[in-house]
């Protein structure tokens, strides 16, 4: 094997490391995500199912931060819309 093939390997671990911290990076006390497949189970548990829809950009920029505001999720937000809206 060559030289520059030891250095070429030698980076591409070194790169193959440094992806996967940058994806284990975690602010302290942060709650720990949920993987997708445990955050679907949970949603089909709760009766939830995905429901896309296109907005204009102002409006979600209203909805992103009413639901700031108020300190709530945006699912929940658009949920208490929805209702009151069809109610």
């Amino acid at each position: 094997m060559k030289k520059t093939d030891l250095y070429k390997n030698d980076r591409l671990k070194v790169v193959a490391q440094m992806k996967a911290a940058a994806g284990q990076r975690a602010v302290p006390g942060a709650p720990v995500p949920i993987d997708r497949k445990e955050q679907r189970r949970i949603d089909q548990a709760r009766g939830l199912v995905p429901f896309a829809v296109k907005l204009d950009a102002e409006l979600a920029a209203r909805l992103r931060d009413l639901a700031t505001e108020r300190g709530v999720a945006l699912n929940d937000l658009v949920d208490e819309l929805l209702r009151k809206a069809l109610d």
